[in-house]
């Protein structure tokens, strides 16, 4: 069950957790656990309650979404294998590598596997 009053969500988001929570339920989610679903969907869409007050912090709909925005590159940059600075080459996954390889420009790295893309990466630095 959603904690919390739901005073603050617009009567669109109410409605879009209702339509959410039903369609769960026809695929024969519990009730309670539709319910939660529901409502951290509409969260995860919309930010949360669009009236304002309440948590003493007031935050702009154009700042929510900009946050949404740079989680959405900083997820597309994780999946895409882009190396995070201060990174050990042992602690990169085979994705980063690659990236790193082929900025390196490193010949052959396509059929490389891990361990080896490690032994060139070193030859190179």
């Amino acid at each position: 069950m959603p904690r919390g009053s739901k005073a603050k969500y617009t009567a669109k988001q109410k409605r879009k957790a209702e339509h959410i929570e039903d369609s769960y339920k026809a695929r024969g989610v519990p009730e309670d656990e539709a319910e939660a679903r529901a409502w951290a969907t509409v969260n995860k869409q919309s930010g949360g309650g669009d009236k304002p007050g309440g948590s003493g912090r007031s935050t702009s709909a154009a700042s929510k979404q900009a946050a949404r925005e740079s989680s959405a590159r900083r997820a597309v940059k994780t999946r895409q294998g882009v190396p995070r600075p201060g990174r050990t080459l042992e602690s990169m996954t085979r994705m980063e590598l690659m990236e790193l390889a082929r900025k390196r420009d490193l010949v052959g790295r396509s059929r490389m596997r891990k361990q080896e893309l490690l032994e060139a990466l070193r030859h190179v630095s």
